[in-house]
């Protein structure tokens, strides 16, 4: 049995003040619904993380059920940190390529403008240990800013090299119209924003916003029903890592992503110089250089300067963050990673415009809950 994403929607990732958590949901929803016109979805997966504190709302499986016409269906929500989007769709790939459901709608979706800045940095920190990490007070940021540290002296990176992930991002997002921040930065623009998280800098870091994403995923007996645009999950697997990076013999290793990455290209029979494209999960500059390493995409120590010297360009072998990334697309958690799955059925599908990779035919999507702790990986490849 194969696995399709038939349609996708989403909307521009931004401060969606006047819209509710449903509203964005509802309008991603439908987008994708619509590109799939006789497609009934058998089950519905939203991914979210912020709705308990950021909108005071729970039950969002069936709220966007309901909403979108589908009352009655079954329907979940998904968590697993800024993997959840992620997670929700490997859920719905599972069972449909498996053949136990035929299609699935998944929804990720994130509310973040709404709840103040103190509440962000807590919330974030509930995929932490509550005993441990939480306990002493420790952000996200801190923790990568600690790992950046470590990474810097212990590989001997430079300013320059971390930079050079969000100045690819930047550049790449500046014709990406769903993109929350579409204005090219240069390196010495990153090293003199201000200060976050020594030595991380703003700049550094995936920036607040609102969004959601869509995707239906139909498998062969289904297929039938769509009006093309077909783009085939090859591949994809969740795993995990010890939980805290505190915790783990190498720090500077990130396990989940190996074997994410390994086993989902396995499945998919693809080796990785096949890949035309990879959307990466670089909510930090350190944890975008850090996945690329664990893929074996760049050597130890070496995924900034690859970036610099323009190994992940747009118009390279194989390009990196091809609509900006966390840190330009924007990074609303929940729904993160069906964006990057979204761009993914765009580039396949030859619908990336400006930010279109020439002839791609294979890509994968990464998506990360906590520093590694889980990494969900995803592989497609053009329909035949």
């Amino acid at each position: 049995m194969k696995a399709y994403v038939s349609s996708v929607g989403f909307t521009a990732v931004a401060d969606h003040w006047g819209k509710s958590l449903l509203d964005i949901a509802y309008e991603a929803s439908t987008a994708a619904l619509k590109g799939s016109p006789r497609v009934k979805p058998q089950q519905v997966f939203v991914g979210n993380m912020f709705s308990a504190a950021g909108a005071g709302q729970e039950q969002l499986g069936a709220l966007v059920a309901d909403a979108v016409g589908l009352a009655g269906v079954p329907a979940v929500k998904v968590e697993s940190a800024c993997a959840s989007g992620a997670a929700a769709f490997n859920l719905a790939y599972s069972l449909v390529k498996g053949g136990v459901i035929d299609s699935a709608l998944v929804v990720g979706v994130e509310k973040m403008r709404d709840v103040e800045p103190d509440d962000i940095t807590r919330v974030l920190t509930l995929a932490e240990s509550s005993e441990y990490t939480q306990f002493v007070g420790a952000s996200f940021a801190a923790l990568n800013g600690m790992l950046a540290r470590h990474y810097m002296e212990q590989l001997d990176v430079t300013r320059d090299e971390l930079s050079s992930l969000p100045v690819l991002d930047h550049a790449n997002a500046v014709s990406a119209e769903h993109a929350q921040f579409r204005k090219a930065i240069t390196p010495e623009a990153v090293a003199r924003s201000g200060m976050v998280a020594d030595p991380l800098r703003l700049f550094d870091c995936s920036p607040v916003g609102d969004g959601a994403a869509a995707a239906v995923i139909v498998n062969d007996k289904a297929a039938g029903t769509t009006k093309g645009g077909l783009v085939e999950v090859l591949g994809g697997r969740i795993a995990t890592s010890e939980f805290s990076m505190y915790g783990r013999d190498d720090m500077l290793r990130f396990r989940a992503t190996e074997d994410s990455f390994r086993e989902a290209m396995q499945q998919a029979g693809l080796a990785q110089s096949k890949l035309d494209f990879l959307e990466i999960h670089d909510s930090f500059s350190v944890m975008g250089a850090l996945s690329l390493e664990a893929m074996g995409l760049s050597k130890r120590g070496q995924g900034g300067m690859d970036a610099k010297q323009g190994k992940f360009d747009l118009n390279s072998e194989l390009s990196v963050n091809t609509f900006g990334g966390l840190k330009a697309r924007g990074n609303p958690i929940g729904a993160t990673g069906v964006y990057q799955i979204a761009e993914a059925y765009l580039q396949l599908t030859g619908r990336a415009g400006a930010n279109q990779v020439k002839g791609a035919e294979f890509g994968a999507t990464q998506s990360v809950g906590g520093i590694d702790t889980t990494s969900a990986v995803h592989v497609f490849g053009r329909a035949a």
